[in-house]
Order: structure tokens, then sequence, then C-alpha cells
């Protein structure tokens, strides 16, 4: 997989390229990640690529032209499954969404700032929008950031156990079951007997069965 993250703010963005799961995905060519400086596409003065918006308003828009640029070059060089634009009023993302995107080759991340990127950039060029929560953040870098951790995690030969997203929480919209580690007794807490009996199917039926009343006591909305 290749990801392409259109940005203002580039190091921004670094270091979570720079360590733990994202690194080594990188390392072991198993996906590229590359980031565009929305800057480099610009004609204006002193690198400028956003502008007062038509009509009056608070707030500056990104422009147009700059994106443009950025967006057809990188498509000069290959196709593009999706062209995503990181937005709070974009579909929200969740497992499912992850779970496809994973499976793509090519995508383009855009990062919007300010007051959001010249509506014509989102009817001409964007495919998908994409939020990670109901709130706004002062750029789309941390959320594209996030994007790409649901969805590189999930490409075969990532994790060292490729078993181990697929019980994850949300996979089959449960949450995940209790988890316990070694020592099996710890001030007076001690681990459920079940997890220590080597009954593997017994505990594989203890584990649905916690997920299950996990989820209709913390979100039962996943149930629906």
């Amino acid at each position: 997989m290749r990801i392409d993250i259109i940005t203002v703010l580039p190091e921004l963005l670094k270091s979570p390229f720079e360590a733990s799961i994202l690194k080594r995905a990188i390392e072991k060519d198993i996906v590229e990640v590359h980031m565009h400086n929305l800057r480099d596409y610009t004609k204006m003065s002193y690198n400028q690529i956003d502008d007062y918006q038509f009509g009056g308003g608070a707030g500056m828009v990104m422009m147009i032209e700059p994106i443009d640029k950025c967006i057809s070059s990188l498509k000069a060089d290959r196709d593009y499954d999706e062209v995503i634009y990181m937005s709070p009023d974009g579909e929200t993302l969740n497992q499912k969404i992850a779970n496809g995107m994973s499976l793509l080759n090519n995508i383009i991340i855009l990062c919007g700032h300010y007051k959001g990127v010249d509506q014509r950039v989102r009817d001409a060029y964007i495919t998908r929008e994409i939020s990670i929560g109901d709130y706004v953040l002062s750029g789309g870098e941390l959320g594209a950031a996030v994007l790409c951790d649901t969805i590189i995690r999930l490409i075969p030969g990532v994790l060292n156990n490729e078993t181990s997203a697929l019980t994850d929480t949300f996979q089959d919209n449960l949450l995940a079951p209790p988890v316990y580690t070694r020592p099996s007794e710890y001030k007076g807490m001690k681990v459920p007997d079940i997890l220590l009996s080597g009954n593997f199917p017994k505990i594989e039926k203890w584990r649905e069965d916690k997920a299950q009343e996990r989820t209709e006591k913390l979100r039962p909305d996943l149930l629906k």
C-alpha cells in the first residue's frame, strides 16, 4: 500500500511513522508513506496557500490551485483508489471502514486547515470524507495519523501475530473481553480460573460471553 499525505505541517506528522508498528511496516516495505508540503505547490508570495473567503466571514480558506497541482502531480504517476479529506463533517471512522481501506493499494489523504478547503476541491477531487470524531482539531494531520494507524496495522505482515487484529475491540461489533497476564494472583486479585484451565473451547466460550456482556453494558448501540 502507498499513502500520500498532503499537508501544510509535514513535521507534525513525522513522529508517528518513526516509531513502533508503523515504522516496522515501512521498513519491511509493506507500506509506503509519503508527505507532500502543500506550500511547494503554490505560486503565491510567502508560499501562501490560503485566502479570505468570498462573501466575508471569519477565517481563511485553503485555495484550490495548490491542492489541484499537488493532486494532479500525484495522479500523473499512479492511479488512486481513494482521495480522502479529513473533515469533522465526514463519515465517522470505525473498524468497518478501516477493514475495507486496508485492502486498497494507493490512497491520498488531504489534511484541512483554517476554515477548510475551497468547496470546489471537495466537489472535484475528493472521493471520501472521514472524521475521527465530533470535535474540531486545528488541522487534519492528527486525524490522518489516526486513520493511517487503523489501516496499516490490519495489513498482513505488519503485526507479529496477524490474528491479533481479528480479535480487537469492534471487530464483529463487540468490545474485546477482559485480558490477564502473569502473575495469576496479585495482592489478592486472581485471574479467573477458566483462563488457567487449559480447556481452550471453554476459554473461547468464556471470552465470547464476556465480550457480549461488556458490549451490552458499555456500548449497547453496537448491538443494534
